[in-house]
């Protein structure tokens, strides 16, 4: 999925880093992320969200607020306000490049934020926040005992995850003086709230008063055993698939093709090994397949019966040969620490008279015919180019595409 850096102003002036994370295509929809209080966008929680959301046809925009991570400014001069005016900005900057933010999320105090910027952000149809306070003030609790040198010498320095940080006055205030209440119940908005009951930094009361105090359609997912930051890859995985799920129907736009499915739960995927396939509408072509914990779609164009939900069984086989072709080629060369920056490859398939194959063994009749077109980045000398076409030829999809194949088919218990 294509992902490129961008900077824009943010509520001072100053260059706020982000990052946008693009779908293959058109985007279905567009999400704004905010991170937590002291965090930035690269904490793993915002990037498997954002990888995740981005598969499922999301453009997702993630940024760091002002003086952190890479963004310009003083964090010891920012305010909670100056967060929600921050999200502004990074809306107004997607609605520049045609990608109007229809999704806010926000983690911890940047959930607070989303929950205060929505409405002054048309575009936004729905919000999902995890582990997110009900009061922002909550946050104060985290500076201890510096915090009444905050309000009497006007500023302080606080250590927060092993980091230094200067927190003022201003935010303090600010902070303490922000209420959600009024903003949740008028949001008109569809609200997701996920929280952990053992979250140690925001207890699981503020997921209750947030969702006393929304109106329908509200939903509450528990985050189990998960710490605030989601720090284990497998828990930010399962609010991702959650959070790309729940989006599907509020935030994206009416789809011209059905959403792809879900992620399995654990009891609904077949056996390691096992590739599962069920039809997901018996009027149509549409299949729904699980490997392992991973969810596909296959289907076929409108002009054969199909609504083109998905790739082709084809295009999947093609798909499997390029991919393929790309791991094999990476790790030879990370072997043999060639410099490879990036590897890509082009895989079409078509039919043709076994006449005029030149390799083929078989003259009659038509054949498979699969042409990948290799693209290699780097200052690779001609020789290594050359290496690593032949390597190509060596993945073992290529090699079972090549080899006597046996299927066999059986009738499953009822």
């Amino acid at each position: 999925m294509p992902s490129r850096r961008l900077d824009f102003p943010g509520h001072a002036g100053d260059s706020l880093s982000a990052r946008l994370e693009s779908p293959e295509g058109e985007p279905r929809g567009a999400a704004l992320f905010a991170h937590c209080f002291t965090c930035g966008k690269d904490l793993t929680a915002a990037k498997r969200i954002a990888g995740v959301l981005a598969a499922r046809g999301f453009a997702v925009l993630r940024f760091d607020f002002t003086g952190l991570g890479h963004s310009e400014g003083e964090f010891a001069n920012t305010t909670f306000r100056s967060n929600v005016e921050d999200l502004v900005a990074a809306a107004h900057r997607m609605e520049q490049d045609g990608i109007a933010p229809t999704l806010l999320i926000g983690h911890s105090l940047g959930g607070a934020a989303v929950l205060a910027a929505a409405s002054e952000i048309p575009s936004v149809k729905a919000v999902a926040t995890v582990g997110a306070p009900a009061d922002p003030a909550h946050v104060l609790h985290n500076l201890g005992a510096e915090l009444e040198t905050i309000r009497r010498e006007g500023e302080a320095e606080v250590t927060l995850a092993g980091r230094r940080f200067t927190i003022g006055r201003e935010f303090v205030d600010d902070v303490s003086e922000a209420k959600l209440s009024s903003a949740v119940a008028a949001l008109k908005r569809p609200l997701l709230i996920l929280h952990a009951p053992r979250d140690a930094v925001v207890g699981i009361d503020n997921a209750t008063d947030l969702f006393v105090a929304a109106r329908h359609p509200k939903s509450f997912v528990s985050l189990d055993d998960a710490d605030h930051l989601l720090s284990r890859r497998e828990d930010a995985d399962y609010a991702a698939d959650v959070i790309a799920a729940w989006a599907a129907r509020y935030a994206a736009r009416p789809a011209e093709t059905p959403e792809a499915a879900p992620a399995p739960a654990e009891s609904e995927a077949p056996p390691e090994g096992v590739v599962r396939a069920t039809e997901a509408d018996p009027e149509g072509l549409r299949q729904e397949i699980l490997a392992g914990r991973h969810a596909l779609v296959a289907d076929e164009p409108a002009s054969v019966g199909g609504t083109d939900a998905g790739p082709t069984p084809y295009g999947l086989l093609s798909a499997a040969l390029g991919a393929c072709t790309t791991m094999t080629v990476r790790m030879y060369a990370r072997r043999k620490d060639w410099p490879l920056r990036r590897v890509s490859v082009e895989v079409e398939h078509d039919r043709v008279h076994a006449r005029d194959c030149e390799r083929c063994e078989t003259k009659d009749g038509k054949i498979d015919r699969f042409r990948r077109r290799l693209k290699l980045e780097g200052e690779l000398s001609d020789e290594q180019r050359a290496r690593l076409l032949e390597i190509a030829d060596k993945c073992p999809v290529h090699r079972t595409l090549h080899s006597e194949v046996s299927v066999i088919t059986e009738a499953a218990e009822p």
